[in-house]
């Protein structure tokens, strides 16, 4: 089930998702549409006036995972094999692949994905962010595929990073939600490390998105609340 609350969590609408087990990812276009990754059904998925079409099926032997529509309507794909060995992202405009992001100028795979594959969005300057819990990292290549910068932890901390969930700002920071360690990091859209929020009793943050007012959405992973926090940095 994929339920829209307004600020006062009152529920708005209830879709039911044609997955097996659960979708992956979640996004609205600029229509306002929904979208969704079937994971099993290798599809991503359009909620257009209550009925469910197929709006994307990934090659076979690919699944996908994490979902961003970006501000000129393409759709950002992440995707894994299905042993999960591979991960790539893609870039369709409409059904057309016009773009494949999987290695880095030396050849080295620059996603390696994870339990909740390799997360995706676009930040406002082209730059395509994702999260990489296997590496323990967060990785951003800029809008031609090329690495940017990564980053793994704060500055003095030893602490490994465990990113789930990811957002990008309209002013083009970066936030990180950290589940092993609660908290989120806050980066400049240039890598520079700003701050990390351990506030709100934020037990593993497992999704993130920010609204047009700049408030902050959480989902906690824990106990199942949506909290709403005033994003100020």
């Amino acid at each position: 089930m994929i339920r829209s609350v307004d600020i006062l969590g009152s529920v708005k609408d209830t879709v039911t998702s044609k997955c097996k087990d659960f979708p992956n990812s979640v996004a609205v276009n600029r229509q306002g549409e929904l979208i969704y990754s079937d994971v099993a059904n290798r599809a991503v998925n359009i909620d257009r006036h209550g009925k469910t079409e197929t709006l994307i099926t990934t090659p076979r032997g690919w699944h996908p995972l994490g979902l961003c529509c970006t501000r000129s309507g393409d759709i950002l794909v992440s995707m894994c094999t299905t042993d999960t060995s591979h991960h790539k992202i893609i870039r369709y405009q409409g059904q057309r692949v016009t773009q494949e992001i999987d290695k880095d100028e030396r050849g080295n795979p620059i996603y390696q994905g994870g339990k909740y594959g390799a997360l995706v969005t676009e930040n406002n300057n082209g730059d395509i962010v994702t999260s990489d819990d296997n590496a323990r990292l967060v990785a951003v290549v800029d809008r031609n595929g090329k690495v940017r910068f990564r980053y793994d932890k704060p500055p003095g901390r030893q602490k490994p990073l465990d990113p789930t969930q990811i957002v990008t700002y309209s002013m083009g920071h970066i936030i990180v939600g950290d589940e092993l360690n609660n908290c989120f990091h806050i980066l400049g859209q240039n890598g520079r490390f700003l701050r990390c929020v351990k506030i709100c009793r934020l037990y593993k943050p497992a999704g993130l998105s920010v609204d047009n007012e700049g408030r902050l959405w959480v989902g906690l992973l824990s106990s199942g609340e949506v909290k709403v926090i005033q994003y100020m940095i």
